[in-house]
């Protein structure tokens, strides 16, 4: 399978990479420093950024799916809605048959009807990128491509690759006691399995432990 890799250097972005490359893949990853990626035997870096549709286009072109890690950080919320608006209008430029995005877990519902945002819990900090990700995956659903929206545990960071994991759908998941967590190994074994075998298209899913 041919995949176009934006956020391929980022935390979640260069764990799903790795985990393309290890399964036999071929990447195009597109980086803002194509310096900060190191070749490799079946991966491409070319120059770019999700601010650039024609160059998104270029970079979709021929590809089976178009992947997006990007994720502009807490910080910078405003910057996900036109990032994911340029992605849309590449991947229906480009014809690509299928764009699976990394998205936030605020949006997956506590209760019926109640989501994460809305139930009190979510620290502050966090709500402005939590509703850039919630408006971003609506954002999507109302377009005419072939998406896919992952939603990442409540606690996401590098761990272990056990390949033991839980998904669901839009309910936001824990364990016995309460957690919600998922390694970002284990979220890139899920996400390539979804390329490999489609069962999320055009809807969105999550994970958890």
């Amino acid at each position: 399978m041919k995949v176009t890799l934006y956020g391929a250097t980022g935390q979640a972005g260069s764990r799903i990479l790795d985990e393309l490359l290890r399964r036999g893949h071929t990447v195009t990853a597109v980086v803002r420093d194509a310096g900060k990626l190191a070749a490799r035997e079946r991966l491409a870096v070319l120059s770019g950024d999700v601010n650039d549709v024609a160059g998104i286009v270029a970079a979709s072109n021929g590809a089976d799916a178009l992947v997006s890690a990007y994720g502009p950080g807490p910080e910078n919320p405003e910057k996900l809605l036109p990032a994911t608006e340029n992605l849309i209008e590449g991947a229906k430029l480009s014809g690509v048959p299928r764009f699976l995005f990394v998205g936030g877990a605020g949006s997956l519902e506590v209760a019926p009807g109640v989501t994460l945002i809305d139930s009190g819990h979510l620290p502050e900090e966090w709500k402005g990128i939590a509703i850039a990700h919630r408006d971003a995956m609506e954002m999507v659903r109302a377009s005419t491509i072939n998406w896919t929206c992952f939603s990442p545990a409540g606690f996401f960071a590098p761990g272990e690759r056990t390949g033991k994991f839980r998904l669901g759908t839009d309910r936001f998941l824990t364990d016995d006691k309460g957690n919600s967590r998922i390694s970002m190994e284990d979220f890139a074994i899920a996400l390539v399995d979804e390329l490999e075998n489609p069962r999320q298209e055009r809807r969105r899913f999550t994970i958890a432990y």
